[in-house]
Formats: C-alpha cells, sequence, structure tokens
C-alpha cells in the first residue's frame, strides 16, 4: 500500500478559515476529491477547584449545532486557537482568561497535539487540566468584544458536570475528554462534598 497523496489543490475561501478542495490520490490509487478546513492549531483547559469541587465552564453559541437544528447553545472549557508563535499553555492561559476571568497556575498537561476532527480539518488540539482556587476569577470573563462570542461563564458542581454529560446534555468533544481525563486523576472530586 502506498502513502495517499495530494495532487491538486484550491483555496476556495480565505477568511477567518481557510478551506480547500483538492484531489487525493488513495493508498490503491484511486483520486478522489476532498474538502479541507485548513483551521489550525487550537488549546482547551479545564479549569476546576478542587476545594469546592467545582469546574468552570462557558456557555457559548456554535455556529454547527445551530446548522444542524439543535440548540446552539453548547457549554464547553475555555478553548481558542493558538496565535502565532503562542505555546499551547499560553493559550490556554489567555483564554482561561478572555473567556473565564480566570489567572491560572499550574496547568496539568493531558494530551498535545489531539486530530479535532481528522477527515474535514486540519485543527489539532493541546489539552489541559488547571487546578484553581476562587481567588484566581480575577475578571469578567465573557470573551472579547470583537470577537462576537457572547459568553456565559458558568462555575459548576463536578458532580452535576459529571451527571450532564452522562445524560448528553454535554457534547463538546475536547470538554469530555478533559471531563473524562480529570475524573480518572481525580475520581473524589466527582463525588458530592461531605
Amino acid at each position: 500500500m502506498t502513502t495517499p497523496q495530494i495532487l491538486q489543490q484550491t483555496v476556495i475561501y480565505q477568511g477567518w478559515g481557510r478551506y480547500l478542495l483538492m484531489n487525493v490520490a488513495t493508498p490503491k490509487g484511486a483520486v478522489v476529491e476532498r474538502q479541507l478546513d485548513d483551521h489550525g492549531v487550537a488549546a482547551c483547559v479545564l479549569p476546576y477547584d478542587a476545594e469546592r469541587r467545582t469546574a468552570v465552564l462557558v456557555r457559548l453559541w456554535r455556529t454547527g449545532p445551530l446548522f444542524s437544528g439543535q440548540s446552539p447553545y453548547l457549554i464547553e472549557a475555555p478553548a481558542g486557537l493558538i496565535d502565532g508563535p503562542e505555546t499551547g499553555e499560553a493559550c490556554a492561559r489567555r483564554e482561561a482568561m478572555e473567556e473565564a476571568g480566570l489567572k491560572l497556575g499550574k496547568l496539568e498537561p493531558v494530551a498535545q497535539g489531539v486530530w479535532a476532527s481528522p477527515a474535514v480539518s486540519t485543527e489539532q488540539i493541546d489539552l489541559f487540566l488547571a487546578p484553581i482556587s476562587a481567588a484566581d476569577r480575577v475578571a469578567e470573563g465573557g470573551g472579547l468584544a470583537e470577537e462576537h462570542e457572547e459568553i456565559e461563564v458558568i462555575e459548576m458542581a463536578l458532580a452535576e458536570f459529571w451527571r450532564r454529560i452522562l445524560d448528553g446534555e454535554i457534547c463538546d468533544m475536547k470538554t469530555l475528554v478533559l471531563a473524562y481525563a480529570l475524573r480518572h486523576r481525580r475520581p473524589d472530586l466527582f463525588e458530592p462534598a461531605p
């Protein structure tokens, strides 16, 4: 079996994202047409307060669910695209401040360069957990006005967070991965406080 090859690519849109139409030779030699969202690299962080057994999440509208006829509002861990030479850690800290008003200390790496949707996108995500305390909430959050994100900051008990995941109410993939990582590392935090 040979390695697939891109035979031709055309940029069909360049704006916030870059979208390409490509002809690709498959490993068995067929030529197929594929579309690609050349999206970039991102970071996502799940801030959690071990003492209060809570997580800080954000609720914002998303175009994908809106287009699919579902509720456009998703509950997610703070995330965003890495800017230029910025590291995943720096991006996670910046997004936590912009979206949730949190100044993060230690970051606990979960995974680096995880493919978000490899069939149609180049986006890879660095994933982190971040222990916090109530004192780390130093700003309002809500996102940058020029990005029109209209973010609502939510502090949620980890037991409730887990229930909502199991009930399918929280269905953002990067947030699910981080929730499972935290539950694996610290299952005690998901029990109701004594």
